[in-house]
């Protein structure tokens, strides 16, 4: 079974949100075991300006990278390809054929992510052209983890 790992940045905090992510890591559970590495998204203080704030965050993600099991690493990016959701399902496919058993995908906060951290990505995936917070990025992409494994499975859900 496929471990997925979700390495965001802050909580969800509206009820809604937590609700539609409790939903869809049920419906997951078929098919991947998921795990969610929340971090501590940094406040903005005036004394920091969006550069300190970057590299406060990308030390966190860093830390959390070295603690994931290691395997393929999936950076959402507004600069990253774009996927249809057939197109992802194969690329997870591809990927599971090829003996990845570990894949990991980083959510930045608000300001983006520091080109360190997009280095460290085995793929940059953009969601959308639009332009999404990172709490709606984060139940999205668990969705299209769903919708993914439906397709693989050769279900109606996408349908």
């Amino acid at each position: 079974m496929l471990h997925i790992t979700i390495i965001c940045l802050g909580k969800l905090k509206e009820s809604y949100w937590r609700e539609a992510e409790a939903e869809y890591l049920k419906r997951l559970q078929a098919f991947a075991k998921v795990e969610i590495m929340e971090l501590k998204e940094e406040s903005f203080d005036e004394k920091d300006g969006p550069e300190t704030i970057k590299e406060k965050e990308a030390r966190k993600i860093k830390d959390a990278l070295n603690k994931a099991p290691k395997g393929y690493i999936v950076i959402l990016d507004e600069t990253g390809k774009s996927f249809s959701s057939n197109k992802l399902a194969e690329k997870v496919s591809t990927l599971e054929n090829q003996g990845v058993s570990n894949i990991t995908f980083v959510i930045g906060g608000p300001l983006g992510l520091t080109d360190e951290i997009r280095k460290k990505a085995n793929l940059l995936l953009s969601l959308s052209s639009f332009t999404f917070t990172h709490q709606m990025a984060r139940v999205f992409l668990i969705e299209q983890l769903y919708r993914t494994f439906m397709i693989n499975a050769g279900k109606k859900y996408h349908y």
